[in-house]
């Protein structure tokens, strides 16, 4: 057997009546949806149920899994300590997963603390998986924990725990455990942002339909500012379903305390090829950022610059032009270096070097490598003629890029970027670039790209 199930769903102690005492009422709907994916979770008839939460131990660089025989938890936090849970664990799964993780470079295993205590991302979903299986476990548990590591990490760490399921011929049932975004609502506890609605909806319409690889793509500097904790969980589910075919369905989505709860329940298929997520081609790049990549491809492997290829478009061989190279690895800046105005003799050669100079010259981040460089997404932003501007009110910070200068000093910022909404975000940025002050007089100048993806 393998994984024949996995279940979304959030951990607020609310819910559980011992805990709420009365409160719970105002997220009735979650509670009905998390006793319906409960039943499910029992009628799937688990030997284990492997637990997702993001209140275990947690390192940035490691992926964590309970290791002992088993451990209790309870909700003497939260004023229930009355209502209290003994699970055994399944010392075997987790040796296989730490041994196969182990085996595949991936940072995860036992190593660490000894987290004997069950979190509430743990007892909440075990709340109501008592409820439903008669309260006591014919199953055994496994809880793992999460990591500042990329997404990807996660879900392959998912993958890890599938193929340690079928190779002990487990019965797996896969719970993820993650509320979705804390900055729902102006009165909440958290107050508003407006990326913490958006996350909600996405993350509901992305789980709705298993599309797990727009799970892969979400920025993960929107997750942060959407303030979730259930990502990087979710990532676990979607790669414990690599390779199949998977019926969804969601089951409720609230945000009425102002953080989001979201369940959804999954049942894998048969095999689908076409759902390997993290092994899927690269989209069709335009000539501008297949250059760039080229370019620091035949570097890494040769260890000198690209010669101007004769393969490429006239716009790249017979104009010049400034350009910008923007690299990201797993949805994190991973290098940006550009020119303002052309130095090279053909837009060609600007990308050429710019693409070197943003994969290794880049004073943030090192040199990148050979390892990384499948994991690499590349931006080129094409620059326009310099326009002098006199204020402010002549920007659109989604239309152009804005240069602030005073004397040598010079700060530039590309125009349509994530994060940056108002013109005076973007002049803010701009300026601290420079080295200028906030009240220092400046001169503006504005430019439009275009940008290839």
């Amino acid at each position: 057997m393998a994984i024949v199930g996995a279940a979304m769903v959030p951990h607020p102690p609310l819910v559980v009546p011992a805990v709420g005492r009365g409160g719970e009422r105002q997220i009735e709907k979650t509670a009905r949806a998390y006793a319906q994916a409960a039943r499910q979770v029992a009628d799937w008839k688990p030997e284990t149920v492997v637990m997702i939460t993001p209140h275990s131990v947690m390192y940035h660089d490691y992926l964590h899994i309970s290791p002992s025989e088993g451990a209790r938890g309870d909700f003497g936090r939260f004023g229930a300590s009355g209502l209290s849970f003994q699970v055994d664990y399944d010392e075997a799964l987790v040796s296989a997963v730490a041994e196969l993780a182990r085996a595949a470079g991936l940072p995860a295993g036992t190593e660490g603390e000894r987290d004997r205590a069950l979190d509430h991302g743990f007892t909440v979903p075990l709340y109501f998986l008592s409820e439903a299986m008669g309260g006591a476990f014919p199953c055994r548990f496994v809880r793992a924990g999460l990591s500042g590591l990329p997404f990807s990490e996660h879900y392959r760490l998912g993958q890890v725990i599938k193929q340690a399921a079928e190779q002990l011929g487990r019965r797996v049932v896969l719970v993820a455990s993650g509320d979705l975004s804390h900055y729902g609502k102006e009165e909440g506890p958290y107050g508003l942002r407006p990326e913490g609605p958006e996350y909600d909806r996405k993350i509901m319409d992305i789980m709705g339909r298993a599309a797990f690889d727009k799970l892969l793509a979400l920025p993960p500097d929107f997750c942060e500012r959407a303030g979730e904790c259930g990502q990087r969980s979710f990532l676990i589910l979607a790669g414990a379903l690599d390779g199949q075919k998977v019926r969804a369905q969601a089951l409720s989505y609230e945000g009425v305390t102002g953080v989001g709860y979201g369940l959804a329940l999954f049942w894998p298929q048969g095999p689908d090829e076409g759902r390997r997520f993290l092994e899927k081609p690269r989209a069709a790049q335009s000539p501008h950022v297949a250059l760039a990549l080229r370019s620091i491809a035949h570097y890494l492997e040769v260890g000198r610059a690209l010669p101007l290829p004769g393969d490429l478009p006239e716009e790249l061989t017979n104009s010049r032009a400034g350009a910008f190279v923007t690299l990201h690895k797993e949805g994190r800046l991973r290098g940006c270096i550009g020119t303002i105005s052309p130095t090279q003799s053909t837009l060609g050669e600007e990308i050429i070097q710019n693409a070197l100079s943003a994969a290794f010259k880049d004073p943030r981040f090192e040199p990148l490598t050979k390892k990384e460089l499948p994991r690499i997404t590349c931006s080129v932003d094409v620059l326009g003629a310099l326009e002098l501007i006199q204020s402010k009110e002549a920007l659109d910070v989604r239309e152009y890029g804005v240069i602030v200068s005073r004397g040598a000093r010079r700060g530039l910022l590309l125009p349509n970027l994530e994060g940056v909404d108002t013109v005076a975000e973007q002049l803010a940025i701009a300026r601290q670039k420079a080295g200028i002050g906030p009240e220092e007089p400046v001169k503006l100048e504005r430019f439009r790209v275009v940008r290839h993806q």
